[in-house]
């Protein structure tokens, strides 16, 4: 059984476990295909952009556990911990996923209620 790379990616208040195996572009989320979890093309699209950055859409199998957050947060962990764990497997792929800027974490989060304000 080959070596299984397991990264995390997060965004806002959304946090994805990550785990990328060789195989044949299978995606499952929770338990369900990537399609199926993320209904809006555009959130598939997000999924799917570090592959088509570097052209290897069909060499791995993803298998993905998201919380919290929203679904767009979610979809764009899940992009961040594709793009970490890609560089883990090949260092060379780095310069051409940081370039499309898969490689940075939005930090954004709500700001905290303070007393007196609205």
């Amino acid at each position: 059984m080959e070596k299984q790379n397991n990264t995390l990616g997060r965004r806002k208040e959304a946090v994805a476990r990550v785990f990328i195996n060789k195989g044949t572009g299978k995606i499952i989320v929770n338990g369900k295909d990537y399609k199926q979890y993320f209904a809006l093309i555009y959130l598939q699209n997000q999924v799917e952009l570090p592959f088509k950055t570097i052209e290897a859409t069909e060499n791995f199998d993803i298998t993905a556990t998201v919380k919290g957050g929203g679904i767009k947060g979610q979809a764009e962990a899940i992009r961040l911990g594709i793009a970490r764990g890609l560089v883990q497997i090949n260092p060379e792929w780095r310069p051409a996923l940081k370039h499309v800027g898969l490689m940075m974490r939005d930090s954004r989060v709500v700001e905290r209620k303070k007393p007196g304000q609205k």
